[in-house]
C-alpha cells in the first residue's frame, strides 16, 4: 500500500484547485500532447528530467507506465491511464475539501502577513464564478475572501448559527419551480432578518459524452433510457434542481439510474462521465467545457449572497459589494462560460426574488412517465 504525503507551496493560484503531484502531472502533459519532448516543453522541464523521472517511477511502481515503442508517439500504458484516471477522480471529488484546506492556510497567512487584511468568510454552494471572485476580491480590494463550499441548505444554516458572513445559494428563475426549492430554503430565510446580494446568472443542463451519443435531451430521458447518472449530494441546490426539473416532467428520483456515489461539486460531476463511470449529470457549463463535454441547457438560475441585514454595511461587506459592482469583475464573470452578471453587488429583497415566496408549500406527486 503506497502512503500519500501532502504539501503545500506559496504560488499563485492560476493552476486550478490540484493538490499537485508530479509524477501526475507528468503523465497527464504526456496524454496531452503525445510525445515526451513536448510533454517536457509544456512544463518547462528538459527532455532528459522527464524521460528519467517516467523511467525512475516505473521502476519505483514496478509497473510500465508509458508505452515506448521506437518511432512512435508516447502514450500511456494502460497501468499509467489508470492511476491518472484514479488520481483525477479522487481529486475532483475532494476538490471543496481542498478549497476549504487552501482557505485555511490562505486566510493564516493573510493575517499573518498583515494583520489589517479584511476577511469575509463564505459558506456556498459550489461555484466556478466564486473561486474567480476570491482572485478579484483580493486584486481589487485586497479582501480575503475566506470561501468553504458545502451545500445551498448547510451554507443557510451555517449563516444562521454565526459560522459565516455570507451564505451563496442558488434558485430557478422560473417561477413555477417552487415545491422542493421552497420547502428547503424558505424556512431558513426570514424577510426583514435576511438580505440577498445579487451575485450572477448561470446556465445548468446536463453534462453528456461529445456528441451526446444516447441523444438525451431532458432528465426524463436520463430515465427512460436508464443512463448511469451522477447525482450531486443532498442538500445541495443542484439536487434540490434536479428534483424540481423531474417533478416537471413527472418523473421519479428512484427512476434515475445511480452512478458510483453522490458527487461533491460540479466539477466531479464532469469527471465522472467524463471518465465513463456515468452517461450524464446535472451541471454548470463551465465544468462541461473544462472537460471536454457536450452541455444540453435545461434551466437558468440566479446566484445569491445572502447575509444578516446588520452586517451589510460592515466594511469587508462593502468592500466585496464594490467589487461585484465594479466593470473589471463583471467583464471577468461574463468570460465565463453560462455565466453572465446578474444585479451583481446589489441588495435585494427576499420577497421579491425568490418567485415562490409568497407561494403556499404543496406536495408534487411524481408520477411514471
Amino acid at each position: 500500500m503506497r502512503r500519500v504525503e501532502l504539501s503545500y507551496s506559496f504560488a499563485d493560484r492560476a493552476r486550478g484547485g490540484w493538490i499537485r503531484n508530479a509524477l501526475m502531472d507528468l503523465l497527464h502533459a504526456v496524454q496531452e500532447h503525445g510525445s515526451i519532448s513536448r510533454a517536457a516543453q509544456a512544463l518547462g522541464l528538459s527532455y532528459r528530467h522527464v524521460w528519467g523521472e517516467l523511467k525512475r517511477w516505473e521502476t519505483e511502481l514496478g509497473q510500465p507506465l508509458i508505452v515506448w515503442d521506437k518511432g512512435q508517439p508516447a502514450r500511456l500504458a494502460p497501468f499509467g491511464e489508470k492511476l491518472l484516471w484514479a488520481e483525477r477522480q479522487a481529486q475532483a471529488r475532494i476538490a471543496p475539501q481542498v478549497e476549504a484546506l487552501h482557505a485555511d492556510l490562505e486566510r493564516a497567512f493573510a493575517v499573518a502577513f498583515d494583520a489589517s487584511a479584511q476577511v469575509l468568510t463564505l459558506f456556498a454552494s459550489h461555484d466556478e464564478g466564486l473561486s474567480l471572485l476570491r482572485e478579484s476580491a483580493g486584486a481589487q480590494a485586497g479582501l480575503h475572501l475566506d470561501i468553504r463550499f458545502c451545500g445551498s441548505v448547510d451554507a443557510i444554516s451555517a449563516l444562521n448559527e454565526g459560522r459565516c458572513t455570507l451564505a451563496g445559494f442558488h434558485s430557478s428563475r422560473q417561477p413555477g419551480l417552487g415545491s422542493h426549492t421552497q420547502r428547503a430554503y424558505q424556512p431558513l430565510l426570514q424577510p426583514g432578518r435576511h438580505k440577498l446580494i445579487g451575485f450572477a446568472q448561470r446556465s445548468q443542463g446536463l453534462l453528456v459524452a461529445p456528441g451526446n451519443p444516447l441523444g438525451l435531451r431532458t432528465l426524463g430521458d436520463v430515465a427512460r433510457r436508464r443512463a448511469r447518472f451522477a447525482h450531486r449530494a443532498i442538500g445541495s441546490g443542484t439536487r434540490l434542481l434536479c428534483e424540481e426539473l423531474l417533478a416537471e416532467e413527472g418523473v421519479a428520483a428512484a427512476d434515475l439510474s445511480p452512478g458510483e456515489a453522490a458527487e461533491p461539486s460540479h466539477g466531479a460531476v464532469a469527471h465522472a462521465v467524463a471518465s465513463g463511470a456515468a452517461d450524464a449529470g446535472l451541471g454548470i457549463a463551465a465544468a462541461a467545457q473544462a472537460r471536454g463535454l457536450d452541455f444540453v441547457p435545461l434551466v437558468e438560475e440566479h446566484y445569491f449572497l445572502a447575509c444578516l441585514k446588520d452586517t451589510l454595511e460592515q466594511p469587508a461587506t462593502r468592500a466585496l459589494r464594490e467589487v461585484l459592482q465594479s466593470a473589471t469583475w463583471q467583464a471577468q464573470l461574463g468570460a465565463l462560460t453560462g455565466y453572465q452578471p446578474w444585479r451583481s453587488g446589489e441588495v435585494l429583497s427576499l420577497r421579491q426574488e425568490l418567485p415562490w415566496w409568497d407561494l403556499p408549500p404543496k406536495r408534487i406527486r411524481p408520477r411514471k412517465s
